[in-house]
């Protein structure tokens, strides 16, 4: 099965590329494609939007079709779910703020009628990733900001109780894969703990080892696949 893996930044995408054969291959749009025997890695930008541009790029041009894209790099983790320095596979993939506020409360734009706000991840093949990476597997929320308070961190575990992990991508690519009818998994690496920002407290390097570890164990799980 053929992958491709979209990170947000360059070291998240050095983390997850794990051989040395690895060569680049330019898309349309200045993006470019690390190519390895595994998977192939795409550096799609921050946010959700940046994600999908990248990754319906990369999925309308390639030359063999993708089965699996993967959406990876580091997050916020939810306590107690996912501490900082541990991993989380998505069993879903959740558009935390895509919505509206009314004078009771957030609704979530699915429940307005337009579009969606959630992609289930594959259960069979995430759960068997999770299991080999040795993560936790729980929804995954996508954000457009970052939390950075004890309230809106209350708020996002009040409304999604199982999630695990933030970011930033994951809806963004999710979308572009679900339009080329393809899967999508995201691996999350928690390099901070979701809630106040807190700059001293991130361990962004420790995250980043962690991501370069899974991808070592995820290798042999994507050869086995059809």
């Amino acid at each position: 099965m053929r992958v491709l893996v979209v990170t947000a930044v360059a070291a998240e995408a050095a983390a997850a590329v794990t051989d040395v054969t690895a060569r680049e291959v330019p898309l349309p749009g200045g993006y470019v494609l690390t190519r390895t025997p595994a998977y192939d890695v795409l550096v799609g930008g921050v946010g959700p939007a940046a994600a999908a541009a990248a990754t319906a790029t990369a999925l309308a041009v390639a030359d063999t079709p993708y089965g699996l894209v993967v959406s990876a790099g580091i997050g916020g983790g939810f306590p107690p779910h996912a501490p900082v320095g541990s991993l989380v596979v998505s069993d879903s993939v959740v558009a935390a703020d895509l919505g509206a506020e009314t004078p009771d409360g957030y609704l979530p734009v699915d429940a307005l009628g337009f579009g969606r706000t959630v992609h289930p991840s594959p259960a069979g093949l995430s759960a068997l990733i999770a299991e080999a990476v040795g993560a936790v597997h729980a929804p995954v929320l996508t954000v457009s900001t970052v939390t950075g308070s004890t309230a809106r961190a209350a708020e996002l575990a009040a409304r999604h109780p199982r999630a695990a992990a933030e970011a930033m991508e994951g809806f963004g690519v999710a979308e572009a894969a679900a339009a080329h009818g393809v899967p999508v998994v995201e691996i999350r690496a928690v390099s901070n703990a979701v809630g106040p920002r807190d700059r001293a407290a991130w361990r962004i390097g420790d995250a980043l080892d962690a991501l370069r570890r899974a991808f070592r164990r995820l290798v042999p799980v994507l050869q086995e696949q059809p």
